[in-house]
């Protein structure tokens, strides 16, 4: 018995499938002992070590939160700034006119090629040698302007791809309706390829958020992953135990984040489909009617 994607597997594949199951999960058990015995070794698991996140709400109201407000404040400033500027120079990709295409393509190939947490370094330096902003502030502005650069130029290309994988037609059928380039672009071709696009950007979205610990690496930036070296500092030496619960906090962001974005899917999925019920509905009655009155 076959599928449409693989062979079902029979009586012996599926016995090898169960022996290699029990395998898998023997030997992650003894990493997973391995690991945690290990960590007892090294005094890693005394209760002292980790009880603060439980009993002292001050890690908590005093670098953990902060961190986290810091990090969604710069996610959220790079992804109101890059997903509008990425979808223009997707879009600029996209044009007829070379004169907008080819030099709209090198600035998206250019800061694509460039590691994000070069382009934060250099945003800094010119926020300190050129500008005015106050060296409080230089973090943040430095972390967002090389999120927004990089990240822009990515999501240009995820919308370039999204267009382009969608049928010929749905652009030909708007130009026979009289609709112009743009026209076509922003009503026909966008929308529909925001659904195919959506994986892909929620992806770059979680990219976007796990990415401003850059800038608490090198650039003093207060996010959430950066107040490790405070709570460490004052509570004796918890490194692994700060960075369980920080990755924790990661972990629950991103998985809200991605849960929300499968919720929009799942709405615009159902929108076009009660759309295209409804554009379908009159051109059955109408050919019904049309039978019956032929019948008649």
């Amino acid at each position: 018995m076959n599928s449409v994607l693989y062979d079902v597997p029979g009586p012996k594949a599926k016995a090898r499938n169960v022996v290699y199951t029990i395998v898998f999960l023997a030997v992650l058990g003894l990493a997973a002992y391995w690991v945690l015995s290990a960590m007892a070794d090294k005094h890693q698991l005394e209760a002292a070590k980790w009880s603060p996140f439980v009993t002292d709400s001050q890690v908590w109201t005093t670098y953990l939160l902060p961190g986290l407000v810091e990090t969604l404040k710069a996610a959220a400033l790079s992804i109101l700034i890059a997903l509008p500027l990425g979808a223009a120079l997707g879009i600029g990709r996209l044009s007829d006119h070379r004169w907008v295409r080819v030099p709209v393509g090198v600035v998206v190939e250019f800061f694509r090629a460039i590691p994000v947490l070069l382009l934060m370094m250099f945003a800094s330096a010119v926020y300190a040698q050129f500008t005015p902003v106050s060296s409080d502030f230089r973090p943040l502005y430095a972390v967002v302007t090389g999120l927004v650069l990089y990240n822009a130029s990515v999501i240009a290309e995820i919308v370039r791809a999204g267009v382009l994988s969608l049928p010929r037609g749905q652009g030909d059928a708007a130009v026979a309706l009289g609709m112009r380039k743009g026209q076509t672009m922003l009503y026909v071709l966008l929308p529909q390829a925001v659904t195919v696009m959506l994986p892909a950007l929620v992806s770059q979205l979680v990219v976007i958020v796990k990415d401003t610990a850059l800038g608490g690496a090198l650039l003093g930036f207060g996010e959430l992953l950066s107040q490790n070296r405070q709570i460490t500092a004052n509570y004796g030496a918890n490194t692994i135990a700060a960075f369980t619960v920080i990755a924790l906090i990661y972990i629950a962001l991103n998985a809200l984040l991605t849960y929300l974005a499968a919720r929009l899917e799942q709405r615009l999925r159902q929108g076009r489909k009660a759309t295209a019920v409804k554009d379908v509905a009159p051109v059955v009655n109408v050919e019904m009617g049309g039978a019956s009155t032929g019948g008649l």
